[in-house]
């Protein structure tokens, strides 16, 4: 298990723990009281730690290595899931994952940003961050979905667009443009979900929905802390306070309005008991699956228009 920064004081107690059921094991002294007692401290401690955690708390959770990613979850709520690859111009970008599945009986077009979990794999997927050719897989993805009356599931984790040359020249920034273009008239239902991070353009290109939905510790900004720190004091060492600036937690996305509802994760975030991470999630997806499916195509389209022109709005009162 890994631990973070704030987590020591459960690294602690779980030590004693291991040490606890060691010794209980080689049935020298009966250490059953202890190993209870240490088990419930620990999960008061748990619920005690995360019951309040700061912007950059949440955004250490977001990045935990063993949080569940978008193929864990495809794999947990899905069924005959078939990859779909290529942007039918320049390759297959890995940092992008799609293809057609059911849940529970119902078809649908599901697809998200894909990490690492070692070194190797990481490179491989480009640490989650997509090439054009991976938005322009995603929308050949949705545009497929739309010509056979499939909604839309999208996974967002990722700290941002490559930001390579490469990128740039074969047009990082129309592929994204163009992806926010579609999506807002795609005449098929459209769930995003921020599962992890959700940093910049890089996940607002598959980020356009009928609803958008967080998990608890999840983010999803303009820009990292870190980097937000970088430009602002020219250097990472006011990250915290620069998590604390941009607003980025669920809850805050929900205060100012710009998503429709925070999943809840388990006690210790989502890598602590995926199992249960997934059964919310794909209850969540459901409801939201069975309150779009009625909606007439055009008036979906009509919503999602009016949901996005309406955000960052707001009304300024003249003083008497």
């Amino acid at each position: 298990m890994i631990y973070l920064d704030f987590e020591k004081p459960i690294e602690e107690l779980m030590e004693q723990l291991d040490k606890a059921r060691e010794t209980h094991k080689k049935g020298k002294v009966d250490m059953s009281d202890t190993i209870s007692q240490l088990e419930k401290k620990i999960e008061s401690t748990r619920r005690s730690l995360y019951k309040d955690l700061s912007g950059w708390q949440k955004v250490q959770v977001s990045r935990h290595p063993d949080r569940p990613y978008t193929n864990d979850y495809i794999k947990a709520l899905t069924k005959n899931f078939t990859e779909l690859h290529g942007d039918r111009n320049v390759g297959d970008d890995k940092a992008i994952v799609g293809g057609l599945a059911t849940i529970d009986g119902q078809p649908v077009m599901i697809l998200g940003h894909q990490k690492g979990r070692n070194t190797k794999d990481r490179q491989y997927r480009n640490f989650g961050m997509p090439n054009p050719e991976g938005y322009r897989k995603a929308l050949r993805l949705m545009k497929l979905a739309e010509k056979f009356d499939i909604p839309v599931i999208t996974l967002i984790d990722t700290p941002g667009a490559s930001p390579g040359l490469e990128a740039e020249e074969r047009g990082q920034g129309e592929a994204i443009a163009k992806n926010l273009l579609e999506m807002s008239v795609l005449k098929v239902p459209i769930i995003c979900i921020v599962i992890g991070e959700g940093a910049s353009g890089g996940a607002l290109g598959i980020g356009v929905g009928d609803r958008i939905v967080m998990l608890e510790n999840s983010w999803y900004s303009v820009i990292s802390p870190e980097n937000c720190s970088t430009i602002l004091w020219r250097s990472w060492e006011h990250k915290e306070q620069a998590a604390e600036a941009l607003k980025l937690t669920a809850d805050n996305m929900l205060e100012n309005g710009l998503i429709d509802k925070i999943i809840k994760e388990p006690v210790g975030g989502a890598h602590c008991d995926p199992d249960t991470m997934y059964k919310t999630m794909k209850t969540e997806i459901k409801r939201l699956l069975k309150e779009l499916l009625p909606i007439e195509k055009d008036e979906l389209v009509a919503q999602r228009i009016d949901k996005f022109s309406n955000m960052g709005v707001y009304t300024e009162e003249a003083a008497e």
